[in-house]
């Protein structure tokens, strides 16, 4: 089905479509009844307390930096390995995004560094599940409860991941958890993003932000009630809104959630199958206590045994029809960054990693023979220099 296969691509089916259809035939197009349902049925999914759905992850992480009350001189403490929104929520608010390096193995963000970073300005600490594969909550709660930090968890990739038995979005060790519904995450909504919590003031600043900073609620009104047609505006917020289909193909999707992380799991054990006895490759890691939601899987080539750049490899393996990726370029090397004096070299085993990192592609539509394809492009480009053993198709 894919000659070019992408690394990552949502899979809509006809019962994702036909609730769509029923929306777009009723009264309801954009902030409707489907919005709340998605809400519920998400908070119902994750054991969160309160959901607010968005028009994307990005947004969803601008209101949670809100939510939170970052404002011009806090700072926020997270990893240089995410998408630029990660950094750009924080400096939205005229705050400054404070670059922690990750850990060897996980390629989530270090404890131990965030320790270093603490300082007065400390705000919050912003937290991202890189390729679904949760951080290590316990001990990031232990540091923001020491410190009296507040913690958003950028679960953007983690969509149906658990860690330590609760699932992602629970907001057991997190003041606030943040989804993205873009179409090559778990599940799709066109764009979308979500942010879940137990805190009532956190949710009732996100549902304002959302809609202009204005509330139609009697029982928040701040001035006199004129009438019915009475709002207000209370704080400076944007049109985040979701629309009501976008919310019925959620609500499709998140039904085959599980089903969707099955085939991505299924996908992972054969690549590591024909990865990890390859000297060349390291392949990625699921921590005992985690059960990652699979959005990446990226494999560091050990360059100086293949003999070739990563770049030759990469053009080699898109011409070639494969995907491939690099997750991520380190969000302070970007001349937006350095421009605000960021300088390279104060996040080591992140810009050593990045050196080295190939995403490969991973979607539960991916069949079989797809998945081979791509085992055997890579052994060819990787280990050329051995006796190839390829996988018949």
């Amino acid at each position: 089905m894919f000659k070019y296969l992408p690394y990552g691509h949502q899979w809509i089916d006809d019962k994702d479509i036909e609730q769509v259809i029923k929306v777009l035939e009723s009264s309801w197009i954009t902030q409707g009844p489907k919005v709340d349902e998605f809400e519920r049925t998400l908070a119902e999914f994750v054991g969160a307390r309160y959901v607010v759905v968005f028009n994307s992850g990005t947004a969803s992480l601008h209101a949670a930096c809100f939510a939170a009350g970052v404002k011009k001189g806090d700072e926020a403490i997270t990893t240089p390995i995410s998408f630029v929104a990660t950094g750009n929520c924080v400096l939205y608010l005229g705050a400054k995004p404070v670059f922690a390096d990750i850990k060897e193995d996980t390629y989530n963000i270090n404890p131990e560094e965030i320790k270093k970073k603490v300082t007065s300005r400390t705000k919050v600490i912003l937290p991202v599940d890189f390729a679904g594969h949760p951080v290590d909550l316990k001990e990031i709660h232990r540091i923001a409860k020491e410190n009296n930090l507040l913690i958003i968890e950028d679960a953007c990739h983690a969509l149906g991941a658990e860690y330590k038995n609760e699932k992602i979005g629970s907001c057991k060790y997190s003041d606030m958890t943040v989804f993205s519904f873009h179409p090559v995450k778990q599940i799709t909504t066109g764009e979308g993003g979500a942010v879940t919590t137990n805190n009532k003031d956190f949710y009732d600043r996100l549902i304002l932000f959302r809609n202009h900073g204005i509330t139609k609620n009697p029982a928040r009104f701040i001035d006199k009630n004129e009438g019915p047609w009475y709002y207000e505006m209370q704080n400076l917020g944007f049109n985040y809104r979701i629309t009501d289909f976008q919310c019925a193909l959620g609500i499709s999707q998140l039904k085959k959630l599980d089903k969707f992380i099955e085939r991505r799991k299924e996908i992972v054990q054969m690549y590591n199958e024909a990865f990890e006895k390859m000297e060349e490759v390291i392949i990625p890691q699921e921590k005992p206590d985690v059960k990652s939601a699979w959005h990446l899987y990226v494999i560091r080539l050990k360059l100086d045994e293949i003999g070739k750049s990563r770049r030759e490899i990469f053009e080699a393996l898109r011409k070639e029809n494969i995907g491939v990726q690099v997750h991520y370029i380190p969000v302070y090397y970007h001349p937006y960054y350095q421009k605000l004096g960021y300088q390279k070299g104060i996040c080591p085993v992140a810009e050593k990693y990045y050196e080295e990192a190939i995403t490969l592609p991973l979607f539960p539509k991916m069949k079989n023979s797809d998945v081979i394809r791509v085992i055997n492009k890579v052994k060819k480009q990787v280990a050329y220099s051995r006796k190839k053993v390829f996988i018949r198709v």
